[in-house]
């Protein structure tokens, strides 16, 4: 018997379904909402469901979890992302709780968890990462952010960039070059940083979409305390694959994007008139469209559910939610672009209030842009699903050995230094 079908999974499923349409209603966007008000709406929805213990199903109650079972996990998501319309997901923003939580429980020091972890789950606290960097890219190693030890603290001098949700995020996950006479990842500590700590600054960065979910972030002598070092030093490196692994993870967790740009296609197509009269979603050529987009998308939920099911076995992400990424945001494009098509001219110029859904599939054709920069580049992916999955040799890297300050940086190694 699958797993899903089992009495006791069906009657969670039946109490989430209930509870979801109790409560979710209150918390759903649309097109034209504001970010603060996302934002608001997003840590009242983390609020609602810690408080009737939905949040962090699978974590212990210590930690402001349910205790629950892995399986109890799949099923309150997957209910969760049929109802809430692609709002309040668990990457909206700085709300990185899937990224945040697993990093601080495998490698946090002692007491952080307790003090961190409930009030992330609630909404108290959200988090960004602190990551790329204008010349580290998709070099995720070459970071050049630098924090220099004094006494029990480190100072922080440098620059990220691409932040998600950073101007609205209390906690960052940093990751900055401690020794810089080491190879490139050998050589960095990671760091939980209050986003409120002085001397630094958050700048945001305005997208084609008319949104400002990326930002700047600028670090000037920021002081941290070595208790807020996660893992070794020197060692922040196997603390960000934990981190980069989840948050894999996280962009494959939520086919509903494509499912919420394809619910407003169907509407489209019942009003646009058809070549051979009637609507274009009497042609068998658009049904297939259709069929064809949830097939994709009801193949990835079931990935997702697999990968759910074995992290409650205690097995790490691994690399497999690679694939689940590179799939989304391609399935991702290719829907909103044939939306796009559709909708012909109209497309192009949206009144929010009286053309809902073609702002929704407007905003998801200019922001789709992101899914596939998001969580490392297709490029990057389709590297990581060769070498790790498929086996395949990895590509030459000169530099993987070599001190990082002996590593040749701006003009000098442009068009010669690997990206990887």
């Amino acid at each position: 018997m699958n797993t899903f079908d089992q009495p006791e999974a069906e009657a969670f499923r039946a109490e989430v379904k209930q509870w979801l349409a109790q409560n979710a209603p209150a918390y759903i966007w649309g097109p034209g909402t504001s970010d603060e008000e996302r934002f608001r709406l997003c840590r009242g929805w983390m609020a609602a469901k810690a408080a009737a213990g939905y949040a962090g199903i699978t974590l212990p109650k210590k930690y402001g979890g349910r205790g629950g079972t892995p399986l109890e996990d799949v099923i309150f998501r997957e209910e969760e992302m049929k109802v809430m319309n692609g709002s309040c997901d668990e990457s909206f923003g700085g709300n990185l709780v899937g990224m945040a939580v697993p990093t601080i429980l495998e490698h946090g020091q002692p007491g952080w968890a307790e003090k961190l972890i409930p009030k992330t789950l609630s909404g108290e606290y959200l988090w960004c990462q602190l990551f790329s960097e204008p010349g580290a890219g998709s070099d995720m190693a070459g970071f050049r952010t630098q924090a220099v030890r004094d006494g029990d603290a480190w100072v922080v001098n440098g620059q990220k960039i691409w932040t998600s949700g950073a101007r609205h995020a209390d906690w960052g996950l940093l990751l900055a070059r401690t020794d810089p006479s080491l190879p490139k990842h050998k050589g960095l500590t990671f760091f939980l940083v209050d986003m409120k700590t002085p001397g630094m600054e958050v700048r945001p960065l305005k997208q084609i979409s008319g949104r400002a979910d990326f930002n700047e972030v600028f670090f000037t002598d920021v002081r941290i305390p070595d208790s807020a070092r996660v893992g070794e030093v020197n060692g922040g490196w196997k603390v960000a694959l934990t981190t980069m692994m989840n948050e894999r993870l996280t962009l494959l967790s939520d086919p509903s994007t494509c499912r919420d740009v394809l619910e407003p296609l169907i509407r489209l197509g019942k009003r646009i008139e058809g070549v051979a009269g009637g609507t274009v979603a009497d042609e068998s050529a658009f049904r297939e469209k259709i069929a064809g987009y949830y097939v994709v998308i009801a193949g990835m939920r079931r990935i997702r559910a697999r990968l759910r099911e074995a992290l409650g076995k205690g097995n790490d992400p691994g690399p497999e939610p690679t694939i689940g990424k590179v799939t989304v945001a391609r399935w991702l494009q290719e829907i909103a672009a044939y939306a796009m098509d559709l909708a012909g001219p109209s497309g192009q110029a949206i009144d929010v209030e009286g053309k809902h859904d073609l702002a929704i599939i407007q905003e998801a054709y200019f922001l789709v842009i992101g899914y596939r920069i998001g969580g490392g580049t297709e490029e990057i992916a389709k590297n990581i699903i060769a070498e790790r999955l498929l086996g395949l040799p990895q590509d030459p890297r000169p530099d993987k050995e070599v001190p990082f300050n002996q590593v040749p940086s701006g003009e000098s190694s442009r068009g010669r230094a690997p990206a990887h």
